[in-house]
């Protein structure tokens, strides 16, 4: 026996089903998607804070290393590339990309393959033992650093060189080399408290994006429409408007002779015949209609006031950039104008990092620093856009 609501109806059952269905498959794939995320975050966050590299690592290497250089990461089948033209690289930040983006396994215009060997990730340098040579990249000595966007290209400036060099890696290797290199350069500045604040504030940001398990739809919550089906409310419109216009094609106010064969197919009310006087048709011709006048109404002194339009900033002073402390992204290049919205600290444009304010109300550029608002109480707070 089929089930049926108060109405005696099933399709309103049917439809919940499929709601819920629907809306646990939605819930389900957002939630393996966020736990990945997670499982790599916390991942992540696990080597930052105890991967420090091994000694044991470089025996059998073709290299020697230095006094307390230690081996972080190997890989066999590494290509050393070089840019033809010249460029100026950006610094080297502390910047962890725990998804990073698809990449093809292509070099980017203007890059070209010199050599291949053995990559090897130290403490103190990336090396590259090739067929035609070792190419060494002393950390204390570089000065530029980027990685391709779209390419498993990174590139590299140090001050002993004036070609811009770099590594191109297989596609599957990116990431880990990549999450390294951060780490080992890092060590180099010692800045690896700064890595591990940052994987934790990610950590945080991603437990505060979890997805909520929805709510159960009921059969009282189905409409017509949803039965019917939309093709079946959009005839139904269209009929609605079809079938006046019809009528009146057929029988426009207008036109009298239908009132006139009604009259005459009507019997005389008394046996005595006597003879009909019938009026002569008059035309009515169709006048416009007249146009309504626009009248102005009269002030009232008790009109409603227009509600204010509330800007979300969360306790940040109003600017004209949208940067906040609710929430969003993290400002790593602010405007230009900041300074005249927000009160900057004394060397403001030297900071590397993304957008914070200290203790004290003041801003600053040095989040995900160590030293974060260093002379300024503290670091408070993100400023986001």
């Amino acid at each position: 026996m089929a089930m049926t609501d108060s109405t005696g109806s099933t399709w309103r059952y049917r439809w919940a089903h499929r709601q819920n269905e629907r809306r646990l498959r939605t819930f389900h794939a957002a939630d393996e998607a966020w736990r990945r995320r997670d499982d790599e975050l916390r991942r992540l966050r696990t080597l930052a804070a105890s991967f420090h590299g091994s000694a044991e690592a470089g025996v059998g290497l073709p290299m020697e290393l230095a006094p307390g250089e230690v081996v972080f990461w190997t890989l066999p089948a590494a290509q050393l590339v070089e840019v033809r033209h010249t460029a100026v690289l950006p610094a080297p930040e502390l910047t962890v990309e725990p998804d990073p983006p698809e990449l093809r396994p292509r070099r980017p215009e203007g890059v070209r393959a010199v050599d291949a060997g053995l990559a090897v990730l130290t403490n103190r340098r990336l090396v590259l033992l090739g067929g035609r040579g070792r190419r060494d990249w002393a950390y204390g000595r570089m000065t530029g650093l980027s990685h391709d966007p779209g390419a498993p290209v990174t590139l590299l400036q140090v001050l002993d060189r004036r070609r811009t060099s770099g590594l191109m890696v297989p596609t599957g290797a990116v990431a880990d080399f990549r999450f390294k290199l951060t780490l080992a350069f890092a060590d180099a500045i010692e800045q690896r408290a700064a890595v591990v604040a940052q994987l934790d504030e990610l950590i945080e940001e991603h437990a505060a994006a979890r997805p909520v398990r929805p709510a159960i739809a009921t059969p009282r919550q189905a409409r017509l429409a949803a039965f019917v089906g939309p093709r079946a409310v959009a005839v139904g419109a269209a009929l609605a408007l079809i079938v006046p216009a019809m009528l009146f094609e057929s029988d426009p106010p207008g036109r009298t002779g239908g009132s006139e064969l009604a009259a005459a197919a009507t019997p005389a009310a008394t046996p005595t015949p006597t003879p009909l006087v019938i009026a002569p048709a008059v035309r009515v011709e169709p006048t416009a209609a007249p146009k309504p006048r626009h009248t102005t109404p009269a002030p009232t002194s008790s009109r409603a006031p227009r509600p204010a339009v509330v800007e979300r900033r969360c306790g940040a002073p109003a600017n004209p950039f949208g940067y906040d402390f609710c929430g969003g992204s993290r400002v790593r290049k602010p405007a230009r104008g900041v300074c005249d919205w927000f009160d900057c600290v004394p060397r403001f444009w030297s900071g590397r990092g993304w957008l914070v304010q200290c203790r004290d109300g003041t801003v600053s550029l040095t989040g995900g620093q160590r030293d974060s608002c260093a002379g300024h109480r503290g670091y408070r707070r993100t400023v986001w856009s």
